[in-house]
């Protein structure tokens, strides 16, 4: 399970999975090659928010690519509402 934050949307999820069986890849690509029904000018938009917060880096000229915390998220290890990382143990009220 996910534990995504208020602040994402839908497309994020489609961006980071796309980011971490590519190892890199531009808003244009994604949306070619991926399984991304949202426009270049939105998942550009969202690209940028997720290089803020974190989950990709922008690698300049228009290039992402997934970080850890990113990986740690579609795993299912990170909440990015609270920023924390997910213990096996806990047990999240979602």
């Amino acid at each position: 399970m996910r534990y995504a934050g208020e602040w994402m949307s839908a497309a994020d999820d489609r961006i980071l999975e796309y980011l971490s069986e590519h190892e890199s890849g531009s808003p244009t690509k994604m949306k070619k090659e991926g399984p991304i029904r949202y426009s270049r000018v939105q998942v550009h938009r969202r690209c940028k928010k997720l290089a803020e917060e974190g989950l990709i880096n922008d690698l300049g000229n228009g290039v992402y690519m997934i970080t850890e915390d990113g990986e740690a998220y579609l795993d299912g290890r990170l909440d990015t509402e609270e920023w924390r990382y997910v213990d096996e143990n806990d047990e999240l009220d979602r």
